[in-house]
């Protein structure tokens, strides 16, 4: 079985942080991802979906660090739900994704580099050049080519 959820979107609200009496580190914020379509008018319509997103431990220093409202961001995490009584004594009930990853998506304010270096940017020497293989390594060959007879259906 599998649970497991991707986002790619925006902040509504910056990360919120709690520090536990257990010590632990715990961030909740908000982001909206939103999907396109035409209408039958031919009209384009946009639907904003809104998801609570839980950080835990380093993942909540670093949300915290790295992401502002209106940012951009990957997240990657499983579905949760669950139910909690207010202060009112209502029952209700919660579906929240909680994060195993977050990456910001766009570049910091603070400096000229991207949030993450390793993808390589058009700039990167050696980008519009055939790859050579280092002296002494040995080059994979290319793809098989495989006969109709030989597939397995």
């Amino acid at each position: 079985m599998i649970n497991k959820v991707t986002l790619i979107g925006n902040l509504g609200r910056d990360p919120e942080i709690r520090h536990l009496e257990s010590g632990a580190v715990v961030g909740k914020f908000s982001v909206a991802t939103n999907e396109n379509y035409k209408d039958k008018a031919g009209e384009w319509k946009t639907i904003t979906e809104w998801h609570e997103v839980i950080v835990w431990r380093g993942l909540a220093e670093r949300a915290e660090r790295d992401l502002k409202k209106g940012s951009l961001c990957y997240i990657d995490g499983k579905i949760t739900h669950r139910k909690y009584q207010d202060k009112d004594g209502v029952e209700r009930n919660v579906t929240e994704i909680v994060a195993n990853a977050i990456r910001p998506l766009e570049k910091r304010e603070s400096s000229g580099n991207k949030m993450n270096d390793n993808f390589p940017s058009v700039e990167s020497p050696g980008m519009n050049t055939p790859a050579t293989p280092a002296p002494g390594k040995v080059e994979a060959p290319g793809p098989i080519q495989a006969d109709d007879d030989d597939l397995p259906f």
